[in-house]
């Protein structure tokens, strides 16, 4: 299947590894032009490395979202080199594990700037460009937590879900100009960012690690812990010219993990 994006621009954040890395590859074997953004540049530059291999086309842009003043110049480098960026993957860093409760103002307003401030400025900042063109994609990587709460990760099911109303209500305005909006929710999928929580998980309950990852893929149903490229070959198909007619939705990839309807 064509998915019509060769040429596209791409710009995904997080993209140093896991699900952003993972996500940045498949579009780029697709044929978008992407920019592999990250915090830890040298990561940044090690996706860039497996793209260019592969025969893709990308580059290296280091980048911490929760930091807007550098929002600008950042995308603007983008457009400069590859023109307006027709596809946006919002892919944040997640919160420390917490409970909802008790947590200062200033921790609720550092990760509320990072993990959503970030997003809506950058999307505000593209659309744009995509609107000029009439056609854009914009991917938001969320978390299951949006779905059914997960304990001890307060911080994140908050300020997720957050994000699930602004997408929604976002499809609505600019689906009348050729843009999507859609909202991705990863299960458990075999990244650091899995193995942290798993080993957080076994220090907090006095468990070994093998024995939290075991207790966690009893409860999905197809057996296992999801791959990275799995989860980027449903953003590839949410970016594509066949997922024009996909918007305002909220798609799990998830092994069938997420209990509710």
């Amino acid at each position: 299947m064509d998915l019509g994006i060769s040429g596209k621009c791409a710009l995904v954040l997080g993209a140093g590894g896991g699900l952003g890395g993972a996500i940045a590859q498949t579009l780029a074997a697709e044929g978008a032009k992407v920019a592999v953004a990250d915090i830890d540049v040298a990561a940044a530059e090690k996706t860039v490395a497996d793209i260019a291999s592969a025969g893709g086309e990308a580059f290296a842009l280091k980048w911490d979202i929760g930091d807007l003043a550098v929002l600008e110049g950042n995308v603007a480098q983008i457009e400069a080199r590859y023109g307006n960026i027709a596809i946006l993957v919002n892919n944040t860093g997640g919160p420390p594990p917490t409970p909802v409760s008790g947590q200062s103002p200033e921790q609720w307003s550092k990760f509320f700037q990072s993990m959503v401030l970030s997003v809506i400025a950058l999307t505000d900042r593209v659309l744009p460009g995509m609107k000029s063109a009439g056609w854009g994609r914009i991917i938001t990587s969320t978390s299951s937590g949006v779905a059914a709460p997960i304990p001890n990760l307060g911080l994140s099911n908050a300020l997720r879900s957050t994000l699930v109303g602004w997408s929604k209500t976002l499809a609505k305005e600019v689906g009348g100009s050729g843009i999507t909006a859609n909202i991705v929710l990863p299960g458990r999928i075999a990244t650091s960012r899995i193995t942290f929580l798993d080993e957080q998980k076994a220090k907090r309950e006095g468990r070994s690690v093998e024995d939290v990852a075991t207790e966690s893929t009893a409860s999905i149903p197809v057996g296992r812990y999801g791959k990275p490229q799995e989860y980027g070959d449903v953003v590839a198909f949410l970016a594509s010219e066949r997922a024009s007619f996909l918007t305002g939705s909220v798609i799990r990839v998830d092994g069938g993990m997420i209990a509710s309807i």
